[in-house]
């Protein structure tokens, strides 16, 4: 046998496709990661103004046009306004201009990200220097101290993320990479909403209880970690079942490689670059953070869309599964029978003539 007869044998078309599909996820989660973090700058950051009326409009021209547009400024009424408009997440920030001292007030969130609490330090603090002026921060909603950077969010999300995909890929792999029966997809869907409760709760426990890491309402975050498991998880069965074990890769790009990075969790959506800002909030990881943030620290305020998102992803994910199930089988893949998936170990063709009789 010839060396080239080796690697035929050692390597099926099928395994090298995959490999070769490997591949690809691999550069992509590296083109991702690197592209969108490797040099976070804040821009159009929705920015508040508070200051006397005739130096009002000139401020906000002011920062709209600092260097780079850092800021998206606009007038607010009244510190209490800007405020309430920081907590409700619509405004990461705000400066509060003094009409009688030399000294301004800087409002902002760390618990949003700290990342971006300091650079808003550091623009307003350069740009209140260059009029002769000093700046007083003050954080409206602190991170808490157990929450480093205000990670905790982030990484508590992933981690419901990982256990959705891994367990509905456990759930497909086990029985051949596609759902047989109306039956066993409906099991599987059953097994996935148990496991989404159970992962959700524990989270919330190891987060809240036994770290201390979050602050917030224990059974809000249970929520969403049961949704958030569920989303992704039914997603993944639904891909599995579209494509097969390629779903299992399809899942990978969504989650990990386009859904990580573009979260806001290490860097806020503001200071990520404008594909990763868009796509970020319409994936189950971006969805996610914002809302475990929101629970944490700012009470539970701009959470519709987010949690629609992800209802949305555990939708169409289950119809998908679902739908797919009651595909048209052949004769060597009844209805009733138990599945040979794609892939299955000892699949082959069905008994023929009359050496079987019906059940």
């Amino acid at each position: 046998m010839t060396f080239v007869d080796e690697v035929k044998n050692a390597v099926t078309p099928r395994a090298a496709l995959l490999v070769i599909g490997v591949l690809a996820l691999q550069l992509l989660f590296i083109a991702s990661y690197i592209g969108a973090l490797h040099k976070p700058k804040p821009t159009d950051v929705a920015f508040g103004v508070v200051a006397p009326q005739e130096v009002s409009q000139q401020l906000v021209t002011e920062l709209d046009g600092l260097p780079g547009g850092p800021l998206d400024p606009r007038e607010v009424g009244s510190e209490d306004e800007a405020r309430e408009q920081i907590m409700d997440r619509e405004l990461y920030g705000a400066l509060i201009v003094s009409p009688r001292g030399r000294t301004d007030t800087l409002l902002v969130a760390s618990g949003g990200g700290t990342a971006l609490s300091g650079a808003l330090e550091r623009i307003v603090t350069q740009a209140d220097g260059a009029q002769q002026r000093t700046v007083e921060t003050v954080d409206v909603a602190g991170a808490s101290p157990e929450d480093f950077n205000g990670l905790s969010s982030f990484y508590l999300v992933i981690g419901w993320c990982v256990g959705g995909y891994l367990c509905a890929s456990i759930l497909a792999i086990s029985a051949g990479a596609k759902p047989a029966n109306r039956q066993r997809a409906l099991i599987r869907t059953g097994t996935m909403a148990l496991y989404s409760i159970a992962g959700g709760i524990g989270g919330a426990i190891v987060v809240g209880p036994v770290l201390g890491a979050l602050p917030g309402s224990f059974w809000g975050l249970s929520g969403l970690g049961a949704l958030v498991v569920f989303a992704v998880g039914m997603i993944t069965l639904a891909l599995q079942a579209l494509t097969g074990i390629v779903g299992i890769g399809l899942a990978v790009l969504i989650v990990v490689i386009a859904g990580n990075p573009s979260a806001g969790g290490a860097f806020p959506l503001p200071m990520l670059p404008d594909f990763w800002r868009a796509i970020g909030p319409a994936l189950p990881p971006g969805a996610g953070t914002w809302t475990a943030r929101s629970i944490a620290y700012f009470r539970g305020n701009a959470i519709t869309g987010p949690l629609l998102v992800l209802s949305a992803w555990a939708v169409v994910g289950t119809v998908v599964t679902l739908l797919m199930s009651l595909r048209k089988r052949t004769p060597a893949d009844p209805a009733g029978a138990p599945a040979r998936g794609a892939g299955s170990a000892g699949a082959g063709p069905a008994p023929s003539g009359g050496g079987s009789t019906a059940a």
